[in-house]
């Protein structure tokens, strides 16, 4: 009875390391462009105020975390970025939100995710707490049949 008591903990731990990881939500709405971030603003540009358009999103997620490429946790991949006339575009852009409104995003410095490991989902450091504890529940496990095993 204690062995099977013995295992239910080790299986318990084990299966700890196996909860995923929480994520927050985002403190602002924002688009990347170009490695900056954008803060999403209220204002609404007037569309004889575009100018040409100088790219478009290619990752979305509501979920805080590092994304790379132009990214927002706002808009949908496909939004497309354009610039303001007689505004530079490294303080600020307009975002299309539909076929006649552009909404005004100001630069707000570099994004962290435009990084050499960002997306990198799986690095070794996201991965070392379930080897470790991959190789703690072998071990038990290995020490438990011995154990049986000997008796």
């Amino acid at each position: 009875m204690r062995n099977i008591i013995s295992l239910f903990f080790v299986f318990i731990i084990g299966c700890s390391f196996l909860v995923s990881t929480s994520y927050a939500k985002w403190a602002h709405a924002f688009v990347v462009f170009d490695g900056g971030t954008y803060i999403i603003s209220e204002t609404h540009i007037e569309p004889k105020e575009i100018g040409k358009k100088i790219g478009e999103l290619t990752n979305y997620s509501d979920n805080e975390g590092t994304y790379s490429g132009n990214f927002s946790n706002k808009f949908p991949q496909g939004t497309e970025y354009y610039e303001i006339k007689g505004v530079k575009a490294n303080d600020s852009i307009a975002v299309k939100e539909s076929e006649k409104s552009f909404i005004k995003a100001n630069y707000n410095g570099e994004y962290a995710g435009s990084g050499e490991q960002s997306d990198n989902k799986y690095n070794w450091q996201n991965l070392l707490p379930y080897f470790i504890g991959l190789i703690l529940l072998i071990g038990v496990i290995y020490l438990f049949l011995k154990k049986r095993n000997s008796q």
